[in-house]
């Protein structure tokens, strides 16, 4: 398997678009299929908050359509509370069947959690919720409940959270529900066979990174994001079920039902994406920390050469 990895904005999926089909066609089809590692992009109807770019899998090459298939992408509904320990299971499915059909898995995002648990072979059980817990928490800052996040990690030794997503209350509680229950219950964490995988980080220096994220959230506004969100609404999805998502979804939301102007959701939104992207970082230096090679390349770069760089380093491991 080949991960394609990198901080919002750095242009992961049209290069493991790209990649796809550079790669050699298998019975007159492209020859690798993606596999998403972005814990919003499973949701149906939030496509641009999240940023699906769905036009990079259907690429027009020498004057014809192509498909590229990508898994993992639309498959559950938004109000629902999608998890790693569900990731794992959809993304073992979608891995073994790529594998059985003779080709290439590239798997491709920007949550950390899910690309390191799938990789390592971690599992997590399914961990219910704990009303007690819940109720004791309600109307602390999120400050306060990422200090005591913290403090769970600390004594569990845990890596397997994603702090770049605990950016609500919810979110933070939700994950201080997951590690005490860890805590409390521990399991043999490898269930699932790691996977052998080349692992390629998209590299984009700090300054074009924050231009880029800043001109994207331009784009996607005029592109209808908002209305995106207020047609989420319209369906009777409740604001604090979108606001749980975080990111484009908390604040924007927070617009749409008054409690914050244009301008200020704006500053707030583009503060948070270059923290999150910041955490990204923070998470993809840690693996390597904890023993991953990741092999940097220049998203600067012409879209040939980064994937002649790849391709090279393809040739080498074989």
């Amino acid at each position: 398997m080949i991960t394609i990895l990198g901080p919002t904005a750095s242009g992961k999926t049209p290069l493991a678009a790209a990649l796809a089909l550079a790669l050699p066609f298998v019975h007159g089809e492209v020859g690798a299929e993606i596999i998403s590692a972005d814990s919003r992009q499973v949701y149906r109807r939030m496509d641009i908050g999240t940023g699906k770019d769905l036009d990079d899998y259907h690429p027009v090459v020498n004057g014809f359509p192509v498909d590229i298939p990508c898994h993992l992408i639309d498959i559950c509904e938004p109000g629902t509370k999608y998890n790693l320990f569900q990731y794992q299971q959809d993304f073992q499915q979608a891995y073994d069947d790529i594998v059985s059909r003779g080709k290439t898995p590239i798997l491709c995002g920007g949550t950390g959690l899910y690309i390191e648990a799938v990789l390592k072979g971690y599992q997590l059980s399914p961990v219910p919720q704990n009303p007690e817990l819940r109720a004791g928490l309600e109307g602390k800052s999120l400050e306060e409940l990422t200090s005591m996040l913290r403090e769970l990690k600390e004594k569990s030794g845990s890596v397997m959270h994603n702090t770049t997503d605990v950016d609500t209350a919810q979110r933070a509680i939700r994950a201080i529900e997951i590690e005490q229950y860890n805590l409390l219950n521990p399991m043999p964490r490898r269930e699932l066979p790691p996977v052998n995988s080349l692992v390629i980080g998209v590299n984009i220096d700090r300054e074009e990174r924050r231009a880029k994220i800043t001109r994207r959230l331009r784009q996607r506004l005029e592109n209808g994001m908002v209305e995106e969100v207020r047609g989420l609404l319209a369906e009777g999805i409740p604001a604090e079920d979108l606001i749980y998502y975080g990111l484009e979804y908390k604040y924007v939301t927070e617009y749409v039902t008054g409690q914050t102007t244009y301008d200020e959701m704006f500053r707030s939104l583009e503060i948070a994406i270059h923290q999150f992207a910041k955490r990204q970082m923070t998470w993809f230096r840690g693996m390597e920390r904890r023993g991953f090679v990741i092999h940097w390349i220049d998203a600067m770069q012409p879209m040939d050469e980064k994937v002649g760089e790849i391709l090279a380093l393809i040739k080498l491991q074989q």
